[in-house]
């Protein structure tokens, strides 16, 4: 064994560690004072204000119309308003029409929902296929229907149909076999209320449109692209991409639908003259003529505060679908 092999290796020192970094010094924490936690409450007290006297009051007054006797005599003030508890609901949910009213209504809300959702999503659909010049010229067009006043709309459908002058009866004549010249469209309730569906439909497509059109933007063509590589077709990537990714929107857009068409007033109104017949009547219609031809206020405010209650669910769903969307985002 050489002198070599005995040799003790020497050791090492251990690298030295660099001292820690000084503690940053500790800032005073600013708490928050009483007047900075209601700053946002007395930002939102005006707007909570109004909301109070153009929403609050009128709900209140309607919940205590329902639940009193009140007619002329009490509008002028020659007699008291009487209390009457729930005879006004009795008498309205025991009436045969009401609820002829109410399946009418929902049977047309329904209607309109459905045409509105599907034709809203062709067009979206539609519109991401385009050149971008035509979609252009498409959401101009959108955008001026979607802003024409309601009044305005139902007067040029109301022509439109028009039994003498329509212009519609004019071309459907000039089909073979077709003849149409006098045809009176709102003769019966089912054909009149489809002419008024279309109109409501009308004037719903377009926000539809513009808000699946932006909801469509964010589903991503990698995916898209994916699926169709695992050999699935138009209606395989609608069904399993696009359609999960906008269920949110959709379900938000059902439900103000629900909503809006379940409240249609002007357009029945308009179109048939300021009076419809009973074959006319929805629910508004109905309660306005309660209130105000009849002159039972009482009855047309329970009408209307009914007309409240069955839309709580809609509402419900519609609020639920938005904080869904909140906790996503």
């Amino acid at each position: 064994m050489s002198a070599a092999d005995t040799t003790t290796p020497a050791k090492v020192p251990p690298p030295r560690q660099a001292p820690p970094p000084p503690a940053a010094p500790n800032k005073p924490r600013r708490s928050r004072t009483s007047g900075s936690a209601g700053t946002p409450w007395l930002l939102l007290a005006p707007c909570l204000l109004i909301l109070g006297l153009v929403m609050g009051y009128p709900l209140v007054r309607l919940v205590t119309l329902s639940f009193q006797k009140f007619g002329q005599s009490q509008l002028w003030g020659f007699q008291p308003a009487e209390w009457v508890g729930f005879d006004n609901f009795s008498g309205v949910l025991g009436d045969s029409e009401f609820w002829q009213v109410v399946v009418r209504t929902i049977v047309f809300a329904a209607g309109s929902v459905i045409f509105t959702m599907v034709i809203g999503m062709l067009i979206a659909l539609l519109l991401q296929r385009v050149s971008g010049w035509v979609k252009t010229m498409v959401n101009i067009v959108l955008v001026a229907s979607w802003g024409m006043p309601i009044i305005v709309a139902t007067t040029v459908f109301k022509w439109l149909f028009d039994s003498d002058y329509g212009i519609l009866n004019a071309l459907l004549s000039k089909l073979p076999g077709v003849d149409l010249v006098g045809h009176n469209w709102f003769a019966s309730g089912p054909q009149g209320l489809a002419v008024i569906m279309l109109l409501v439909v009308w004037g719903a497509v377009p926000f539809v449109v513009i808000t699946l059109s932006a909801g469509l933007t964010q589903v991503p063509a990698e995916l898209e692209e994916a699926a169709r590589l695992d050999g699935a077709g138009a209606w395989g990537v609608f069904r399993f991409v696009t359609l999960p990714i906008l269920k949110p929107i959709i379900v938000m857009l059902t439900t103000l639908s629900v909503i809006w068409d379940m409240g249609v007033f002007p357009q029945v109104f308009v179109m048939r003259d300021g009076h419809p017949e009973d074959d006319f009547q929805l629910l508004t219609t109905y309660s306005y003529k309660r209130a105000f031809e009849i002159n039972d206020y009482a009855q047309g405010s329970a009408i209307a505060l009914i007309t409240v209650v069955l839309l709580l669910g809609v509402v419900a769903v519609y609020m639920r679908q938005m904080l869904k969307i909140g906790e996503v985002e």
